[in-house]
């Protein structure tokens, strides 16, 4: 359905921040759902934040305080800023759309934060 393209990772030190930005190919006023999810070396991929229609967030507690997640649908775009960025938060960061149950996905960005 919707394609998805992440971008705006890369390498960063401990400490320091970086914005990813999850672009869209059409519009995502009307998607229910759009997520950020990650996965580390040698682990399961898991979800970092949620943003809802209506602008409703959730975090994993990994990244409460740090990472804040949010939505501009006119330029139909989803954005994660990271802040306070640790070693273990190295991964491949994925876009996720969840519409109604259908769920899109990007190919990933790479965030490596050295130690």
């Amino acid at each position: 359905q919707i394609q998805l393209v992440e971008s705006g990772g890369g390498l960063v030190q401990d400490g320091g921040s970086l914005r990813l930005s999850c672009q869209a190919s059409g519009s995502i006023a009307g998607i229910n759902v759009m997520a950020w999810y990650r996965q580390g070396p040698g682990k399961q991929r898991e979800a970092v934040a949620t943003i809802t229609r209506r602008g409703s967030t959730n975090y994993a507690d990994f990244v409460k305080g740090r990472f804040a997640i949010s939505r501009d649908n006119a330029k139909n775009t989803v954005y994660l800023q990271m802040n306070s960025l640790k070693p273990e938060d190295t991964a491949v960061y994925y876009c996720n759309a969840d519409h109604w149950g259908m769920n899109s996905w990007g190919k990933g960005t790479l965030v490596t934060v050295s130690s």
